[in-house]
C-alpha cells in the first residue's frame, strides 16, 4: 500500500472528518478583522467585515476592488479617509464637474448616516442651470449663499462643460450655493436645477479658479468612546457582538475580550492567535494522527 495512505484513511474516516471540522470551526466563524481595502487603510471607527469597527459605522464601507462608501443612492469611491482629523472625502462618479457634464444626480444619506457622519461644513453644493421658477431663487433663496466670493458667471465661464449652459440660453442661467440640507429635503427635480456638483475645502478656495476646486463631498465623523484605544494597546482589534452590539477586543481568531487582550494572546506580528488554542489544536492534530495510524495497521494485519 502506498506511504500516503495513512492521510486518506485520516481524511475519509468520519470521527476523524468530524474531529477536524471541529477543530477548524472557530477559525472558519471568525475572521479577522481586514485593515486594508487595496492602498486604503481601514481603521476604527470603521470595518469592512461583520463585527469590525463601530456598530453605528457597520456596513457603510464596502471593499471590492476599491473602497466605497454605501448609501441609499448609490456607492461613492472613498478618496481619502484622515483619521486624525475624523474627515472621509468621497467621489460622486454621477457629478457635473468642470470638465465632464452629466445628467442631474441626487445625493441620499440615511438618517443614521446624516446623524453621525454628515458632509462637513466646508462642503457646498453648487446648483447649476436652475429655472427661474426653482424655489432656492424664490421662497427659499435664503438657502443660498456667498461661497468664497465666487459668482456664477465665474463658474459658468472658466469650465468648458459649464459653458455649455451660457451658449444655449444667450445668458447666464441662474445657480445657487448652497449646503446639504437642501439637497437632503429637496431633491434635484423639485429644485428644479439640470445638474450639481459639489466641492470641498472651500474655506481655503478664495481667489482660486473653478479647475482647481476640490471636487467631491467631505464627510465628518465623531469617534464612538468606547475604550477602543485600550484594546488597540493591547495588540487587540477594536470590535462589535453582531447580536448584542456590544463593544468587544479581537484577540485572535478564536478568543475575544471585553476591553483588552491579555498578556500573550497577540503574537508580535500580528498573526493574533492565542497560544492556548495553538496548544490545544497541535494536540488535537496529534491525537487525530495517531489514531488514522492504528486504524491503518490494524487493516494492514488483517
Amino acid at each position: 500500500m502506498p506511504s500516503h495512505e495513512p492521510f486518506l484513511l485520516l481524511i475519509s474516516n468520519p470521527l476523524q472528518r468530524l474531529a477536524l471540522l471541529l477543530l477548524l470551526l472557530p477559525s472558519l466563524t471568525l475572521s479577522l478583522c481586514r485593515d486594508f481595502c487595496g492602498n486604503m487603510a481601514v481603521k476604527y471607527p470603521f470595518g469592512i467585515d461583520d463585527g469590525c469597527g463601530a456598530p453605528q459605522f457597520n456596513k457603510m464601507l464596502n471593499c471590492s476592488t476599491d473602497l466605497f462608501f454605501q448609501t441609499p443612492s448609490g456607492n461613492y469611491k472613498v478618496q481619502s479617509i484622515d483619521y486624525d482629523k475624523h474627515t472621509v472625502v468621497i467621489y460622486d462618479p454621477a457629478m457635473s464637474t468642470c470638465s465632464i457634464l452629466q445628467p442631474h444626480h441626487d445625493f441620499v444619506m440615511s438618517e443614521v448616516q446624516y446623524a453621525i457622519i454628515p458632509p462637513s461644513p466646508d462642503t457646498i453644493f453648487s446648483l447649476l442651470n436652475c429655472s427661474i421658477d426653482s424655489p432656492v431663487l424664490n421662497h427659499y433663496k435664503s438657502l443660498c449663499f456667498n461661497f468664497s466670493g465666487h459668482t456664477c458667471d465665474e463658474l459658468y465661464g472658466a469650465c468648458t462643460s459649464f459653458r455649455l449652459f451660457h451658449l444655449l440660453s444667450n445668458t447666464t442661467p441662474p445657480c445657487c450655493f448652497t449646503g446639504y440640507n437642501t439637497v437632503k429635503y429637496m431633491s434635484m427635480n423639485i429644485l428644479d436645477c439640470s445638474h450639481y456638483t459639489s466641492v470641498y475645502n472651500t474655506d481655503g478656495l478664495k481667489g482660486v479658479g473653478p479647475l482647481d476646486w476640490l471636487y467631491g463631498i467631505k464627510l465628518s465623523y465623531s469617534v464612538p468612546d468606547s475604550g477602543c484605544e485600550r484594546c488597540e494597546r493591547s495588540g487587540g482589534t477594536c470590535g462589535f457582538d453582531v447580536e448584542t452590539q456590544g463593544m468587544v477586543c479581537i484577540c485572535s481568531s478564536t478568543l475575544n475580550s471585553t476591553r483588552e487582550c491579555a498578556a500573550g494572546s497577540v503574537t508580535a506580528t500580528g498573526e493574533t492567535r492565542t497560544r492556548s488554542a495553538v496548544l490545544l489544536q497541535t494536540l488535537v492534530l496529534l491525537l487525530v494522527a495517531v489514531y488514522g495510524v492504528i486504524l491503518y495497521d490494524h487493516d494492514v494485519y488483517l
